[in-house]
């Protein structure tokens, strides 16, 4: 993406979600109260980072196809910033279970899905840091990649949906719908997914061309 406008539109949409978050009027739902203003905040940080690690995989499998090592630079840098946003997603989550569920962490399949989640990216970014040669490591970090997004959509979507779960929509409990039914929170929630996910591509952009720096000036010694 080029252009300065979606990087100043991501800033805007954010600005916006975070201000209008806070005063925005919301309605009186038992047990989460006001705290269904973490909406904008706890479920736009996951939105963002499944886009994020879906751009890594693609561009994984793109260097599978391809052995272009720009697609194994955008791979690493973007599951990088998705695991940034996965772990702001974990910690506004925590302070969400506080709140409604008396805990700041409770025996839920999807928290417990997303801790192991955020452990298997973790064992990508070791893997990768195991090898010295370059051409393997990309390899092997792209199998590896398509292997951990397959056990991202398991552990966040498939197991918590054949379990019962505090969340919305699991073991009974109401859908997100009951949550987006009012016009101003709709006019907070996807602006700030929105804003979130441009943020996003923003800091991948930059770490990629701070990547392709580094390894000119490498090459160049």
């Amino acid at each position: 993406m080029k252009g300065m406008w979606w990087k100043l539109l991501g800033v805007c949409l954010v600005c916006y979600a975070i201000i209008r978050g806070f005063t925005v009027e919301v309605p009186a739902l038992p047990i989460l109260h006001e705290t269904v203003r973490n909406l904008f905040y706890h479920v736009t940080m996951w939105f963002a980072m499944m886009i994020l690690m879906l751009v890594s995989v693609i561009s994984s499998i793109k260097f599978l196809a391809a052995s272009k090592e720009s697609s194994d630079i955008l791979a690493e840098q973007s599951a990088h910033v998705g695991m940034l946003f996965g772990a702001m997603g974990l910690a506004t989550g925590m302070v969400w279970a506080y709140f409604t569920w008396g805990d700041w962490w409770v025996n839920d399949p999807k928290l417990n899905g997303a801790a192991v989640t955020m452990l298997v990216y973790l064992a990508y970014f070791i893997l990768r840091g195991s090898m010295e040669d370059p051409i393997k490591r990309a390899k092997v970090s792209a199998v590896y990649n398509i292997f951990a997004f397959v056990l991202l959509i398991v552990f966040l979507k498939i197991l918590p949906d054949m379990s019962d779960s505090l969340h919305p929509g699991n073991g009974g409990n109401p859908g997100f719908k009951i949550y987006d039914t009012t016009a101003a929170l709709k006019t907070v929630f996807y602006p700030a997914i929105i804003g979130w996910i441009l943020i996003g591509v923003w800091i991948v952009n930059l770490r990629v061309r701070f990547k392709k720096l580094s390894i000119k000036n490498e090459e160049n010694l």
